[in-house]
């Protein structure tokens, strides 16, 4: 039989990140040694309060609303005023499964060209083609940190003729892959250059509890508040990646949006599984115990985020400290001469070279929609024993040279085995 397929899904690749993971897991289960930077999987456990309530209610197996569960929601409304102070109505909070299947349906109902900075996480752009959308890239480049500005993002709507039409900007903070976490003056300029053009922004804010820079936790919902939709989750900062739940929260000047939104989720997914419904809502309801256990993860996302960029820069990488996540994007640009003498132009090349002479798993910057000859690579600092690392660790100011190689033996091994590959190419 011949079979035809829609032409915008038969375009799409499987997901970099997560071959990449399978690949690095199944040579791990055969007993080889491997350093598993590739994949951006919280690895702590689920807090007892959220697994407790997930067991609580397992037999909790009638529908809930397409919407979400009402004290669910009410719930996150309040989480996000606590926390972030963002002024939400819990009628225009949503629940999916998974804040990566919501921004789908975002970008599938809402029109426009999207205007996306790069390096920017690997499925938006493959989201908005399913769409049929025009994707316009913001480049960001190591110059400038990769960070994005609201000069490129005028000058992208502005080259592209784009003033007049509907848009949409995606915008994740801290971003995934580098790390870069953008500050409050940063956002400010950007929501002048949105309200300028009557941008729809996507706040994409999955890592926003995973802030360790200096300053406060900054949004476009702050200073652009009534054009910005925030999408989150518990996957991250809650360690329930599996889960899969995320919200969606819509501000009330686009209140319009949300009976379209409903119907589209009425004819897809329908509803989020009852029992993970009221696992999220103890995780929103935030208490004490829940508060201790994220800031914990956090110092340690800290500790190894900055361990790992200084042992890059130690071997000639260029790379900076990250501010938020678990994401390093160190550039290999140094060694371009003795890579091009192995025959190593692309980042793709890059990245299985390094697979293969050190059995460290990376990405490669084009998987993030950078240029094919980028030589920046992604890198998730998060491959150890998180519920061992976390009744341990000491705090950051307490950790030694012996007791880092004791609780991050992969992180440790793959940066000496990356050091050697290194001397090799000079």
């Amino acid at each position: 039989m011949n079979i035809q397929i829609d032409p915008n899904v038969a375009q799409l690749k499987p997901s970099a990140t997560l071959a990449m993971h399978q690949r690095a897991n199944a040579m791990r289960s055969d007993g080889e040694l491997i350093t598993h930077f590739g994949f951006g999987q919280s690895p702590f456990p689920v807090p007892d309060s959220i697994a407790e309530a997930l067991a609580g209610n397992v037999h909790a197996s009638a529908y809930l609303p397409t919407s979400g569960l009402p004290s669910l929601r009410e719930a996150v409304s309040q989480f996000y005023r606590e926390q972030h102070n963002y002024t939400f109505s819990a009628d225009n909070v949503l629940i999916g499964p998974g804040s990566k299947d919501l921004i789908f349906h975002a970008l599938y109902l809402i029109e426009g060209d999207l205007l996306l900075p790069t390096p920017c996480w690997v499925s938006y752009a493959p989201q908005a083609q399913v769409s049929g959308k025009r994707v316009i890239p913001i480049r960001t480049n190591a110059d400038t940190g990769y960070r994005t500005s609201a000069e490129d993002i005028e000058r992208a709507i502005v080259s592209k003729g784009a003033q007049d039409t509907q848009k949409i900007l995606v915008l994740s903070n801290p971003n995934n892959p580098t790390g870069v976490q953008l500050s409050s003056s940063e956002l400010e300029a950007i929501a002048s250059v949105c309200r300028k053009y009557d941008v729809i922004v996507i706040s994409d804010e999955i890592y926003a509890q995973i802030n360790f820079s200096e300053n406060p936790y900054a949004s476009l919902a702050h200073s652009y508040p009534e054009g910005t939709i925030v999408t989150s989750g518990i996957s991250k900062a809650f360690s329930a990646g599996g889960y899969r739940l995320g919200v969606m929260l819509i501000p009330e000047a686009l209140t319009a949006l949300v009976s379209p939104f409903l119907s589209m989720m009425g004819e897809t997914f329908g509803t989020v599984a009852t029992p993970v419904q009221h696992a999220a809502e103890a995780a929103y309801r935030f208490d004490d115990s829940l508060a201790a256990i994220v800031r914990a993860t956090t110092s340690i996302h800290k500790f190894t985020g900055q361990y790992l960029a200084r042992r890059f820069r130690d071997m000639g990488l260029t790379c900076a400290n990250p501010e938020g996540a678990f994401y390093l994007f160190p550039d290999w640009a140094p060694y371009r001469e003795g890579l091009f003498r192995r025959n190593i132009t692309t980042g793709s090349e890059l990245t299985a070279y390094i697979f293969d002479r050190a059995s460290v798993a990376l990405l490669p910057g084009s998987d993030f929609m950078m240029p094919d000859d980028c030589m920046a690579v992604r890198v998730a600092s998060v491959d150890y024993d998180g519920a061992e690392v976390l009744r341990v660790f000491p705090g950051e100011g307490n950790m030694t040279e012996e007791l880092t190689s004791s609780l991050f033996p992969h992180l440790v091994s793959g940066c000496d085995r990356l050091t050697e590959l290194i001397a090799e190419i000079r």
